[in-house]
């Protein structure tokens, strides 16, 4: 009984280091993973650069293994402290997490000249750990609280987007026609999407007096659509940043946002 007692009291500590960060010892575990994944970034993009991987690629090597293994540690610890480990490990986070470690292991699967395309591949599957960082940044969680509580709104926006440029697309198709370059409503769709989110990549445009009035229309409606979303979002981040975002998490499903004098997980029910 005691030991049980003990080795929950065990993995209660190691969750509050990783998963809070209201104690020094979190706030310590943060920051130095933050580094780690910095580093390890940094580390797989200068290793792309062929005049530093000539002169560096042992060291390269080297600090790309030390990285894994300390994310693999961390992974590990991760799913023994949460009680339901196999939530957390489909969760977002579980599979970005996961999606840092397997592309170094995998390498050692693939080893030939012939599977050369797919180990860079791999290699470049790396740069996940900057979707790490997401979990360490309190700006950022508001940020996708925020995103998360206007997505159907921005949904609704979207639909409304694609039904404008679909009509947008096909008037221009009637209007200009194969010889000016649309030959098709899917490519004029394209040049109304190009023109309306103001990228205007040129490679089509309009050549009659009538198309392009058409443009200068799509022109001036891209830049009050833009502002749609943007307004959207920062009404929902103003409420987020009134709300705050707690740090307590659930020890059973890994969790966060509840309130501080919260008793139990609002997602899974579980004591917190």
């Amino acid at each position: 009984m005691a030991h049980y007692h003990d080795s929950k009291n065990w993995r209660e500590k190691i969750h509050e280091i990783i998963f809070e960060a209201d104690t020094p010892a979190g706030k310590l575990f943060d920051e130095v993973l933050i580094v780690c994944i910095i580093g390890s970034v940094l580390v797989v993009m200068l290793d792309s650069v062929d005049s530093l991987n000539e002169k560096y690629s042992h060291l390269f090597y080297v600090l790309e293994w030390v990285f894994t293994i300390l994310f693999s540690i961390e992974y590990v610890l991760r799913l023994i402290c949460v009680g339901r480990s196999l939530k957390y490990a489909t969760s977002f986070f579980g599979v970005v997490d996961l999606l840092t470690v397997i592309p170094t292991y995998l390498d050692l699967l693939l080893p030939g000249t012939r599977f050369l395309l797919v180990i860079r591949i791999l290699r470049v599957l790396r740069i996940f750990r900057v979707l790490k960082l997401a979990k360490y940044v309190g700006e950022a969680n508001l940020l996708i609280k925020a995103i998360s509580a206007s997505s159907r709104k921005i949904t609704i926006f979207l639909f409304a987007v694609v039904t404008i440029v679909t009509v947008l697309g096909s008037m221009m198709y009637i209007i200009e026609g194969p010889k000016n370059g649309y030959t098709s409503i899917p490519i004029s769709i394209y040049w109304a999407i190009v023109t309306l989110t103001t990228v205007g990549y040129g490679d089509i445009s309009p050549h009659t007096p009538l198309g392009q009035a058409l443009s200068v229309v799509v022109m001036v409606m891209g830049y009050s659509i833009i502002a749609v979303p943007t307004g959207i979002v920062t009404v929902e981040l103003s409420q987020a940043l009134k709300q705050g975002f707690p740090t307590l998490s659930c020890r059973q499903c890994s969790a966060e946002g509840h309130d501080d004098d919260a008793k139990h997980c609002k997602f899974c029910g579980s004591e917190l």
